[in-house]
């Protein structure tokens, strides 16, 4: 093991391990302050503001020679012995000096800028700058431009730190950002003619460190310091990406990616980021009704568990579309429900939406087709219940084969997701109970209709296409009349107490060798099913 010495405290790293002196000094607890280095970009050492005293300890007689200047943390390598000096007045005054020139130019507009609160030359000016300006303060100017459908420039409050340009070259590819100008006069700006609209755009207002690249579409629209964030898996596609959810008084304003060196690293694709604005959609589904003589009727959601298991028991043979938008808690508490209640009932797999193919960046980033979150985590509770997989297709073709006298079926689907015809073949039976967010087809014909919760107000976990579970908690409440699924289960179930989608996973890791992995809990970033299948 190599040993680096960090302000006169020793850490080991691996002898493997590329670390350098930003990362080393984490290793310690100590945050180096930095502007343009980004552990999943290249390194530039432009900004300055790592600035650190380095040297050699030599191995033998313990004797410290360090060198007569101060070098960028990010550049410099953390190897066996290497010593670094982070707290020193010559580091110090080197940080208040890059600092104090940011500022000469920087326009200090923080009441309308909408990095304020969350802004890394805010809080380093505070930490690291002079107590006192020595510049004279000038009136701002807030030069702004598109630079594509999704982000706004503010021209003045750029640092130069080329984090966004890097990105576009390294990530995505697609290199539509540039610097152009020279000296004080540079700026951020597009090529002529090539906007920068690419499917992972919004990264860049994430990577930006202060306030000169802003999400068009949360410009102006909250306080960063009003909303509460949880931590949660993004549900536009099977790739599962660990997210932030961010919220004030149960209403989404921003996603945005949580490190997850397992799963999407830094970044999302802009399909996720802004693919949550069906949550708070008016036309959202929230009143439980039956089918009565006379139309719909609504119906108290304490009556439903008793109404509708009369309704099942009553019906005889009964068939379950189980829907992989609903979490593994939630498909393997229906399931056992159903089996109750008919140990001969027909479980199956609900349509898989796809769109395109999938799209992948140098990286190694993809945005798969696959547009559901937990395919197969609902197929490994299925295979659980079922010797064989029924998929939707399948099922609507031979319906008449199977023969149910009741279907009831799970939706939680953005857009259109079922054709009429299908619809009518599922309600030609005698009972059709519907739980989906939004109405539909299927919806408009059944006989027993109840609202559903989307993917931020579920608890529970995710399985993506690579079989790593992560679990979360919900983010925001689900509007009034609207009972999650997993809760209705739970006291379909006749369990008692609150819903616990943790004990309930336990629970299943015990019963299918496939999870058994999350048996002693899942961590915030997830854990790989694929262990199991390799055993």
């Amino acid at each position: 093991m190599a040993t680096v010495i960090i302000d006169g405290n020793e850490i080991e790293i691996g002898d493997d391990e590329r670390l350098n002196g930003i990362q080393a000094a984490r290793r310690a607890g100590v945050d180096i302050p930095h502007y343009c280095w980004h552990q999943g970009l290249s390194v530039v050492a432009s900004c300055r503001m790592c600035l650190v005293e380095t040297g050699q300890r030599n191995p033998e007689t313990g004797e410290v020679s360090m060198m007569p200047r101060v070098v960028p943390a990010c550049q410099t390598p953390a190897s066996d012995n290497s010593v670094f000096v982070t707290n020193s007045d010559k580091v110090k005054e080197a940080r208040a000096m890059v600092e104090e020139d940011l500022l000469i130019r920087h326009p200090i507009d923080c009441p309308i800028c909408d990095k304020a609160g969350e802004c890394h030359l805010q809080d380093y000016h505070f930490e690291h700058g002079r107590a006192e300006r020595r510049a004279d303060i000038k009136p701002f100017t807030s030069r702004r431009r598109p630079m594509g459908d999704t982000v706004t420039l503010f021209v003045d409050r750029c640092v130069m730190c080329t984090r966004c340009v890097r990105f576009t070259r390294e990530i995505t590819g697609t290199s539509e950002l540039m610097v152009v100008n020279r000296g004080a006069n540079e700026e951020i700006d597009v090529f002529p003619g090539y906007p920068l609209n690419n499917k992972l755009s919004g990264n860049v207002v994430d990577l930006c460190p202060v306030g000169a690249l802003g999400d068009t579409d949360f410009l102006y629209s909250q306080r960063v310091w009003f909303m509460k964030k949880h931590d949660h898996v993004c549900a536009g596609c099977s790739t599962g990406c660990s997210i932030t959810v961010e919220e004030n008084q149960d209403k989404i304003y921003r996603l945005k990616p949580r490190e997850n060196e397992h799963i999407n690293h830094w970044w999302m694709c802009d399909e996720g980021r802004y693919g949550f604005k069906h949550v708070h959609d008016s036309a959202r589904l929230t009143e439980p009704r039956i089918l009565g003589e006379e139309g719909y009727e609504n119906i108290e959601w304490s009556e439903v568990p008793q109404f509708v298991e009369r309704e099942l028991r009553k019906a005889g043979r009964v068939a379950e579309i189980i829907s992989p938008h609903l979490t593994v808690e939630e498909a393997f508490m229906l399931c056992s429900y159903i089996r109750q209640i008919d140990e001969q009932a027909t479980l199956i797999l609900g349509p898989i939406p796809t769109v395109g193919e999938d799209e992948s960046f140098p990286n190694g980033f993809t945005i798969h087709a696959e547009k559901c979150p937990n395919l197969r985590g609902v197929e490994a509770v299925l295979n659980k219940f079922s010797p064989t997989l029924t998929t939707f297709d399948t099922f609507i073709e031979q319906f008449d084969l199977y023969s149910p006298n009741t279907v009831w079926v799970t939706g939680g689907y953005k857009s259109d997701w079922i054709s009429a015809e299908a619809a009518q073949t599922l309600a030609s039976k005698n009972t059709l109970i519907v739980q989906d967010i939004f109405s539909s087809p299927v919806w408009k014909l059944a006989t027993v209709q109840l609202p559903g919760a989307a993917f931020a107000e579920r608890q529970g976990s995710y399985v993506n296409c690579n079989d790593q579970l992560q679990s979360f908690d919900w983010a925001v409440r689900s509007p009034a009349g609207v009972m999650v699924e997993g809760q209705l289960y739970w006291r379909m179930l006749g369990r008692s107490g609150l819903y616990n989608a943790k004990s309930m996973l336990t629970e299943i890791a015990r019963e299918i060798p496939y999870f058994s992995a999350a048996s002693g809990g899942v961590p915030n970033l997830g854990v790989d099913l694929k262990i199991n299948q390799l055993a």
